[in-house]
């Protein structure tokens, strides 16, 4: 198999709605591709939030959201593409962490991040295994 071939079987790529009930159907997407994988349900669940996080608060939401996951040896880079919009972080509410501090717990301080601008973003996470 050659180099490209090989690269090529280790990504998913999945373009969904813009709708909730497709936030579900990308987490199965993503569970699926990283079946029996250590990391395969903390995958699922960062997909999901920042799935919901498309279809809930950026220009995504009745479009269009892609998610792609890319596994290596010993690590996997998870995005979510969306179609932009403001970004409000807020302040910190220790009572009640949000997604994307789940997502830094999961995945450790400097292992996830935010590209892009209001016309379009990558949400991205990596997971270590």
């Amino acid at each position: 198999m050659t180099e490209a071939v090989a690269s090529a079987a280790t990504r998913y790529t999945g373009v969904f709605r813009g709708r909730p009930d497709q936030v579900r159907r990308a987490r199965h997407e993503v569970a699926r591709y990283l079946a029996g994988h250590a990391a395969a349900d903390d995958a699922a669940l960062i997909i999901s939030e920042l799935a919901a996080n498309a279809v809930l608060y950026s220009r995504s939401g009745g479009q269009f959201f892609t998610v792609r996951a890319v596994l290596h040896d010993t690590w996997c880079r998870l995005e979510v593409e969306d179609g932009g919009g403001p970004w409000d972080t807020g302040p910190p509410d220790c009572s009640r962490p949000h997604g994307l501090d789940v997502i830094q717990a999961l995945t450790g301080p400097g292992n996830w991040g935010v590209d892009g601008d209001s016309s379009g973003r990558v949400v991205w996470a990596r997971l270590s295994w």
